[in-house]
Order: structure tokens, then C-alpha cells, then sequence
């Protein structure tokens, strides 16, 4: 059985769980499931990858597809090519922000939809268990090509570049894929006359990892970009994992920005524009988002966590953006996929268009809603940990939700408590009306009954 197959890609620790043999197969199970004439593929940094990319394109080619390597890339640069260049499908290497024994894949189909647990990823993976392949009449063709100007090109769609102040940018790639989409854009920039800079840290790709796993979630990671932003005297500070495909920002004074409102800065700046659309948005902290988009005349709509939830809710509704608190940023434009650049471009152009720090445009959505952050708790038993909580307060007659997990709303305050997709974690989100003070009482009040 091939463990490396998880609920929305292909993750695991090189070796036993993922070799150039399985990324073979695999390879050929894509294409005997899906049936492409041709795929886009690419690799992140890590020195397992490129050896991986050429098992899975062979894999591919021996079933007789067209396979095109885009080469070092980030995902998007993957979901970006599969829909640009009208291919059939697109599949990334990539283990993003896990340790440096790992990797994996995430897999798309045509107009870059993505292929997770019960969208064909079960059915690759039971093809590759038991090597059902055919005998293709010829191999396929092997190309390379580079999409990196079309990629900035694109970019630069969703700004009005005319209009963007002078701004001083930290932007921090974790040695990660990101570093070459920002020398792209640099170049654009100055192309264009725009007056914004770029300190750099740790910007080269480098597969060691030598400051790090770029995972900026972890808080331990955060002190390289918050110091380079107080050094520089920066207007923003922008920290990537190791795929890019998802951004963290921080304020001019070094602050790490929580997801969850620069969900609600976005949702208001594509509101501004295009009054009355749907917004999509994850069920663990929702008040700050609701209120917001109601406020600028939009529906905000709740999907489940996860990208393939919030893909496939995003072309039901035709939203025209979603956004999940872990720094997730998907956009109809896009093709409903998620990116870590578009984000911080429109932030830009939000910082120009008001005139405000960074800070002043989250400080009044972060006191009128405070939330924890998410806090991550290991337990022997998910499902019963959650069940005794709900028991716990059910007495007090909270509004329940279940899109995701347990969510329980108390009028004051609320929570969101769900299960990792991965590990045996419970994952507790808390937030309130103004009161920052409840929230930590809150978060306390929950975790000792989780300790239980």
C-alpha cells in the first residue's frame, strides 16, 4: 500500500513512502486515470525533487503523454501554466513546509482543478498499488519551457501598477521556490517605473534548508523578516513557505499579521471594486469576514477547510475571491486556484491607494474581533475529545455549525474546534466581540478541558 497518499496530495518521507520508483508509477497512473495528451510539470528546491520530477515524467511518457518541465517552480507557477497554456493537467514536486526527509506532489487536472481524495486521487493511487498501466503505442515528447514572464505578466494584472506609492519591502523566501517569481517582478518593476524595493533574506532556493524549514506559521521562524523590517525601516514585510503558495505578512513595526485579517483586507479591496460578489471563507474564524463583507455590500459564503473545499465552492458560487486563516488566498482570475503573490501586490495597492501603514488598516478589525490564533493540541482520540467539549458547554445553548469540526456560537464569543487531516491534533480557534481579554480566558477555559 502507498502511504504517501494523503486527503488532498501526495506527502511522504523519502524512501520507503516516496521514491524515484512510486513517483514513476504514479506518473503512469495519472495518466491512465486522467487520459492527457499533455501535462506541465515542476519541482521545488529540495534535492530530492528534480530526481523525482524525471521518475514522474518518464512515468508519464512511457504512457505516451506530451510532458512540458517548467523546472524550478512553486505550485502556482504549476496551476498558473496548466490553465495558461490550455494543457491537460499539472502536477507540482513539492513537500512545501515539511521536514527535509520529506516530499511529494499536488496534482491538477485541465483549467487546473485540483485532483484530491474524491476527485481521482484515490483512484491514481489504487492504479499505482497495482500497477495497472497500459502499453501506449509511442512515448511521449519531453520539452522544456519557461513561463516565469507570463507568470509576472499576469501578476501584474491585478494592480494598477500607474498608481503604486514608494515602497520599501522585506521579502523573505525561506530559501524556498519563491526567490526567482521576486527577481521576475523586480525587473517589471523597474521596467515600469515602479518605486518599490526589495530587501532580501534568505532569498536563494537552497534545498539544506541552512535557516530553516520555510515555515512561517511557526513563530520561531518569524524573527529573521520582523528584524529585517525594523532594520530597513520597510513599509511591510512578506515571508513565504517552501511552494509559495501561500504569504505571511508582517506590519512596518515587525508584527506578524494573523491570516485571518488579511482575509477581511482583501474581501474589502475586491468589494471596492466589484460591489455585491460572493466571498468564500473557512468555518474556524468567520465574525471579522462576515461583518466585512456585509458592511461593503457583498455575501459572504462559509465552505469547509481545505483547498479542494474551497476550490470547488468557489466555481459553485463564482466568487470572485476566498480565503482560509492559514494564508490561503484563492482567486477567480486565477482559476479559482490559491496563490502567495497576489496577496501581497494587493496589499501594496492598498498601502498606496490609502495612505495608511499596515498596521492601521488591520488595528481596528483586530480589536473589534480578537482571535487567538490557531493553537494545535496533541490528543489520543480526536473524535471523543471533541464529543466531551460539546457536552461540556451545550448546557449554556450555543448556536452549533458543523461545516468543519464543531463550531459553537455564544453571542460574545465563539470557537472552532476540528481534527488535523493529518496528524492527532485538535486544532482550537477562538475568537470574540471586542473583548481580547475573553479570548485568552476562553482559550484556557478549553485547552484544560482538552488536558482532561
Amino acid at each position: 500500500m502507498l502511504t504517501c497518499f494523503k486527503a488532498y496530495d501526495i506527502r511522504g518521507q523519502l524512501g520507503a513512502e516516496l521514491n524515484e520508483d512510486i513517483a514513476y508509477r504514479i506518473g503512469r497512473a495519472y495518466a491512465v486515470y486522467l487520459k492527457p495528451k499533455s501535462v506541465v510539470i515542476g519541482a521545488d528546491m529540495r534535492h530530492s525533487s528534480e530526481p523525482l520530477k524525471r521518475a514522474l515524467a518518464n512515468g508519464l511518457l512511457d504512457e505516451g503523454v506530451d510532458v512540458i518541465d517548467l523546472g524550478m517552480t512553486g505550485t502556482e507557477e504549476v496551476y498558473f501554466a496548466t490553465f495558461h497554456l490550455k494543457v491537460d493537467g499539472g502536477i507540482e514536486v513539492t513537500a512545501s513546509h515539511n521536514p527535509i526527509d520529506y516530499n511529494g506532489m499536488k496534482l491538477v487536472r485541465e483549467g487546473a482543478r485540483p485532483v484530491s481524495g474524491d476527485t481521482g486521487l484515490h483512484d491514481i493511487q489504487r492504479l499505482a498499488e497495482a500497477n495497472l498501466f497500459t502499453d501506449a503505442k509511442s512515448r511521449g515528447h519531453l520539452t522544456s519551457r519557461n513561463v516565469l514572464p507570463d507568470f509576472v505578466q499576469h501578476l501584474m494584472a491585478y494592480i494598477d501598477v500607474d498608481k503604486l506609492q514608494p515602497l520599501k519591502l522585506v521579502v523573505n523566501a525561506g530559501n524556498g521556490a519563491a526567490g526567482h517569481v521576486i527577481d521576475g517582478i523586480e525587473k517589471a518593476f523597474q521596467v515600469l517605473q515602479v518605486p518599490i524595493t526589495f530587501m532580501k533574506v534568505h532569498h536563494e532556493a537552497n534545498g539544506d534548508f541552512p535557516n530553516g524549514i520555510p515555515n512561517p506559521l511557526l513563530p520561531e521562524n518569524r524573527s529573521a523578516t520582523s528584524n529585517a523590517v525594523l532594520a530597513h525601516g520597510a513599509n511591510m514585510g512578506v515571508a513565504w513557505d517552501g511552494d509559495f503558495d501561500r504569504c505571511f505578512l508582517f506590519d512596518e513595526a515587525g508584527a506578524f499579521i494573523e491570516g485571518y485579517y488579511i482575509v477581511g483586507l482583501l474581501a474589502t479591496a475586491f468589494l471596492a471594486k466589484h460591489p455585491h460578489e460572493k466571498i468564500i471563507h473557512d468555518p474556524r474564524l468567520t465574525w471579522n469576514t462576515q461583518d466585512i463583507v456585509q458592511q461593503s455590500g457583498g455575501e459572504a459564503v462559509m465552505s469547509k477547510t481545505g483547498h479542494a473545499f474551497i476550490k470547488e465552492r468557489m466555481r459553485v458560487e463564482n466568487a470572485i475571491y476566498g480565503g482560509e486563516m492559514s494564508a490561503h488566498h484563492y482567486f477567480r482570475d486565477f482559476a479559482f486556484c490559491d496563490s502567495g503573490m497576489i496577496p501581497w501586490l494587493l496589499v501594496c495597492a492598498l498601502l498606496s491607494q490609502t495612505g495608511k501603514p499596515l498596521s492601521a488598516l488591520v488595528a481596528e478589525r483586530i480589536a473589534l474581533f480578537p482571535c487567538s490564533g490557531e493553537i494545535n493540541f496533541k490528543v489520543a482520540n480526536v473524535i471523543q475529545s471533541i464529543a466531551r467539549i460539546e457536552a461540556y458547554f451545550m448546557a449554556q445553548r450555543p448556536v452549533v455549525d458543523r461545516t468543519d469540526g464543531l463550531s459553537l456560537d455564544f453571542g460574545t464569543w465563539r470557537f472552532n474546534l476540528r481534527g488535523s487531516n493529518t496528524e492527532p491534533l485538535l486544532r482550537l480557534n477562538v475568537e470574540s466581540r471586542g473583548d481580547a481579554v475573553l479570548v485568552q480566558f476562553k482559550v484556557a477555559e478549553i485547552a484544560a478541558l482538552i488536558a482532561v
